[in-house]
């Protein structure tokens, strides 16, 4: 019996499956992989850190509604269901919350409140370059969620591999 929990012990899971607590507007989003740290026990996966919680139910759902495009291609223009430029992400995410925000990242980037990067929660919106061009969701441990060029799929991101960060802005 021993053997058999020791090799138990040894096994190393991945993939954390969504987990939704009711009631709390919290949602625990899959954490990235952590770096294994090899031994003669076999890989130890170091723990990551918990997801931020949003600011605000509709700005959860926002997130939420966004992570679950990933995968849906970029096209130029295009709001949903299933095609996606960055602002039409956005803008279909807080409207599945009920939340209507300016189509364009550049009207989405005066609109809300100005929020610092140190002080980003899940669900505020980060825009880049001058002038503004392009906006991502901002997901919790330095991730964004986006629709960033042709070609491409919606993707979560860490927020500074994009150049050029120009603000924040909390619209629920």
């Amino acid at each position: 019996m021993t053997t058999a929990r020791t090799s138990f012990a040894r096994r190393s899971f991945r993939g954390v499956a969504v987990a939704a607590i009711a009631g709390a507007g919290i949602a625990l989003s899959p954490l990235p992989a952590s770096a294994a740290v090899g031994g003669a026990a076999g890989p130890v996966l170091a723990a990551a850190p918990a997801p931020a919680a949003a600011s605000s139910s509709a700005a959860q759902k926002a997130v939420d509604t966004a992570l679950a495009q990933r995968g849906d291609m970029y096209l130029y223009g295009a709001t949903g269901p299933d095609r996606f430029d960055c602002s039409g992400l956005t803008s279909f995410a807080y409207k599945a919350a009920g939340v209507s925000i300016p189509r364009t990242s550049k009207a989405q980037s005066t609109f809300g409140t100005p929020v610092s990067k140190a002080n980003l929660k899940p669900g505020d919106l980060v825009f880049f370059y001058s002038p503004v061009s392009h906006v991502g969701m901002y997901i919790g441990n330095g991730q964004m969620v986006h629709s960033s060029s042709a070609g491409k799929p919606v993707s979560v991101v860490n927020v500074d591999s994009m150049p050029s960060y120009a603000g924040a802005r909390r619209v629920a």
